[in-house]
């Protein structure tokens, strides 16, 4: 029988307390522990999903700890920014009282999705002698390169969205309930919160290189300061895939990395195919908390789901493909074949002179799908390419054999423009035989970062240069007779915030090639691939409002594109404490596929909580706008207690778009 603690205090600096629920296994002795650290409060934000892990591990013995960030949920203070030195030293405050409970024997885990698996791997970078073992799911080692706020020195709109999204988590409240006995005042704290909220868009735009701001907490900049052995764990339909192998090849400590199809959710909790995520997390905390010898650090480095064409969907369904696994990572199975672009937009084995333009209306990525796939109800999936692929400058080769993809695929161009700020986007496709193009990999380059990402320069127009683009981290099976597709557009809105001017890139071919990561074995190792999902606990909310999700495209009269999606999240009364919250988001994007300075997006999020004696409800709204030479950003503010104002502000930040 688990012990539930809806709700503890721990002390941290500045005389500051934050929210913790407790999960404790059956008896009294003392137990390993595993915490999960986040700003997505406990009472109501991942209820629903902790009521699926905690328990379950609780269940198997371990004193599970789930900690509001502070400033966000039911903890005191103010939050500041992501990744905070606040928010680090906090951490290791948290896993300090941890320890000293004596429910806890000493060994504590951490376990985290996003956000928690990033502060998992940034935590055990600072070495705190207590964690002794990490599972970081869907997390990056980069913050820079390989989060939400840019991809290969372009700017991704989910930046934004990202920042949206925030801003409407961190203006909801305290529970009043956890206040009675405080001598805090719980309107005035609550005032306090939204008065105070960051503008993390502007924030974020305002370090567009790899300067000291995203180095921090950057756990790729010493390696080997993580000591605790990390389980690390994603799926390809998620944005965050490039981090299980970079760990795999990179740590100095037991490490082991999984991909299966998943989106941004848990696998067990998968809406596209769901399995047994329980076994992994507890096999991997058996070993290194609890000292069972196991086996765990004898799996195989890299586990992942090969894919296949599948007629691509925005929706969520089961993929096809299967299980591989590389015992050793970087594995001696991988070798390199190198592919040259030609001038009759083919793919070969030998270089060619000649030359490619590539000008793309800015309607190339309308199949693309959701940059982070995981965070509306449905609809965000890779389409078929077709569409892009029309607006795009291809290359293909017709496979007379199978082909396995299997790491990350390089793009080396030499190129020229006739604009000072240019981008480049390649997206690699497996075409069937009936047309139908599926995305395998992509990525971006802001061209003007051809050097790197700390000192980009302007462009001279008609000048060469050479630059390289890693796609992002594949796992794919290309069947004889289909063709694999190189794609290169200038533009890939609405992922990619287009540059400021309608560019054209001239690759000059003879110095451009692209080179695949290809998968060659005879007898395959046995995968350990994870099972269906064991049965789990579900919280048993009332079902007040059900949730959906709409997605709707259209084209104007002047030709502007749009796209307006609606999400609601429901609305459900919790069991344990009685709290009844709801939530929706509209997101609007429009383009002209002419007229880069046309970029706009806007996003408005309600969220509503009340009980017997009381309801709030807070309306939140950012919009982005842009010309040639800046970038407009606001956000509003709206929130009522009982019907009555309770505080209405607006932001607004301009910010110079220097190279972007």
């Amino acid at each position: 029988m688990v012990q539930t603690i809806e709700n503890e205090w721990i002390p941290v600096s500045g005389g500051r307390k934050l929210a913790a629920k407790i999960w404790l296994p059956d008896g009294h002795k003392a137990s390993p522990a595993i915490l999960e650290y986040l700003p997505y409060r406990k009472r109501d934000g991942t209820a629903p999903r902790d009521e699926t892990t905690h328990k379950v591990f609780a269940s198997d013995g371990y004193a599970c700890v789930r900690v509001d960030i502070a400033g966000t949920g039911d903890s005191e203070g103010l939050f500041d920014d992501e990744y905070s030195e606040q928010e680090l030293s906090d951490g290791e405050a948290v896993l300090s009282w941890i320890e000293a409970q004596d429910w806890c024997d000493g060994n504590i885990g951490m376990i985290g999705i996003s956000w928690g698996g990033f502060n998992g791997l940034q935590l055990a970078y600072r070495q705190p002698p207590s964690l002794k073992a990490v599972v970081s799911v869907a997390s990056t080692a980069d913050r820079f390169n390989d989060d939400a706020h840019y991809m290969g020195g372009c700017l991704l709109t989910d930046n934004f969205s990202w920042s949206a999204q925030m801003f409407a988590y961190l203006t909801k409240p305290a529970d009043p309930l956890l206040r009675k006995d405080s001598d805090i005042d719980w309107q005035e704290e609550f005032i306090k919160r939204l008065e105070n909220v960051p503008f993390l868009a502007a924030i974020w735009q305002s370090h567009p290189t790899r300067d000291d701001y995203w180095k921090h907490a950057s756990v790729c900049e010493d390696w080997s300061k993580i000591k605790a052995p990390v389980l690390t764990i994603t799926g390809w339909s998620d944005a965050y895939i490039n981090t299980p192998s970079y760990l795999a090849k990179n740590l100095q400590v037991p490490v082991k990395a999984m991909v299966g199809p998943w989106e941004h959710r848990y696998g067990h909790i998968s809406k596209i195919e769901p399995a047994d995520f329980h076994s992994q997390v507890l096999g991997w905390f058996d070993r290194w908390l609890k000292n069972e010898q196991n086996n765990a650090e004898h799996l195989p480095d890299y586990r992942v789901f090969m894919q296949e064409h599948d007629n691509p969907t925005e929706k969520y369904r089961p993929r096809k493909g299967r299980w591989v696994a590389e015992q050793n990572w970087p594995s001696p199975h991988i070798s390199e074949q190198k592919y040259y672009l030609q001038p009759n937009h083919t793919l070969a084995s030998n270089p060619e002179t000649g030359e490619a333009l590539i000008s793309s209306p800015l309607n190339v990525g309308e199949a693309a799908g959701y940059f982070c796939p995981g965070m509306r109800f449905d609809h965000e999936l890779p389409s078929d390419q077709a569409s892009d692929d029309a607006g795009s400058t291809c290359f293909d080769i017709a496979l007379s054999d199978s082909l396995e993809i299997l790491g990350r695929p390089k793009l080396h161009v030499q190129f020229s423009v006739d604009k000072p700020v240019a981008q480049l986007v390649a997206r690699l496709c497996d075409v069937s035989p009936q047309g139908i193009s599926q995305r395998i990999t992509f990525r971006s380059l802001n061209l003007n970062h051809h050097l790197g990402h700390e000192k980009p320069e302007l462009l001279v127009p008609g000048k060469i240069y050479q630059a390289q683009i890693e796609l992002n981290e594949c796992a794919y099976h290309l069947r004889e007779g289909h063709q694999l597709r190189l794609a290169l557009s200038s533009s890939y809105w609405p992922v990619i915030w287009p540059s400021p001017e309608l560019a054209t890139i001239t690759l000059h071919l003879e110095q451009c090639h692209l080179t695949i990561p290809t998968r060659n074995v005879s007898d395959e190792i046995d995968p350990c691939a994870p099972k269906a999902p064991i049965d789990y606990p579900v919280l048993q909310e009332e079902i007040l409002r059900k949730s959906s999700g709409t997605s709707s495209y259209k084209t104007l009269e002047d030709g502007t594109l749009v796209r307006d999606t609606f999400d609601d999240f429901g609305k459900a009364k919790n069991p344990y404490h009685g709290m009844i919250m709801g939530g929706q988001v509209h997101t609007h994007h429009s383009i002209h596929p002419q007229k880069p300075e046309t970029a706009h997006f806007h996003i408005k999020w309600n969220y509503t909580f009340e009980r017997d004696d009381w309801q709030i409800s807070i309306d939140t709204e950012s919009s982005m706008d842009c010309d040639k030479d800046n970038f407009y950003l606001q956000q509003k503010l709206h929130a009522t207690l009982n019907g009555d104002i309770l505080l209405t502000k607006q932001w607004r930040e301009t910010i110079k778009r220097g190279l972007l």
